[in-house]
């Protein structure tokens, strides 16, 4: 799973390890980059530039955690990726829990580039993923720093 010949670690499961969250997710110019993954859990921090989005997208067997570290936010959730009928305007602070199996999308709406960090459990990307942008996450491009 880990890849011993990195020089630069950004994926610190699945030792102990701590975090002050707010302070990375700012630090973070990554559309995506996984910083703990374990056995059942993993965090990744996000950069969503303004207008941008994570994508509509579902995870069958995942719960997720969301966390709006900076800026402005729209969620979309529901059943159906067609009828995406839950709707609420977030900002900083705030959390979003997506059940396993529900369409979700969360959309910058503000000015400033949207800080998200995430946890889902299990987790949802291979240990170390960086994805530098938006398009590297949705080709499953896996960069290894």
């Amino acid at each position: 799973m880990k890849n011993p010949c990195r020089s630069e670690r950004n994926d610190f499961g699945p030792d102990p390890f701590t975090l002050n969250v707010e302070r990375a997710a700012m630090q973070n110019q990554n559309f995506r980059t996984a910083v703990w993954t374990g056995c059942n859990l993993q965090m990744t921090l996000m950069s969503i530039p303004p207008c941008g989005e994570i994508g509509c997208e579902i995870h069958p067997d995942t719960d997720q955690f969301i966390r709006i570290e900076q800026g402005y936010a729209l969620v979309k959730m529901g059943e159906c990726k067609c009828d995406l009928n839950f709707r609420q305007n977030l900002c900083g602070g705030d959390v979003v829990f997506v059940p396993a199996g529900t369409w979700h999308n969360i959309i910058n709406i503000g000015q400033r580039c949207l800080k998200v960090s995430s946890v889902y459990a299990p987790p949802n990307h291979p240990w170390g993923t960086v994805h530098h942008t938006k398009a590297d996450a949705e080709k499953g491009e896996y960069a290894q720093e």
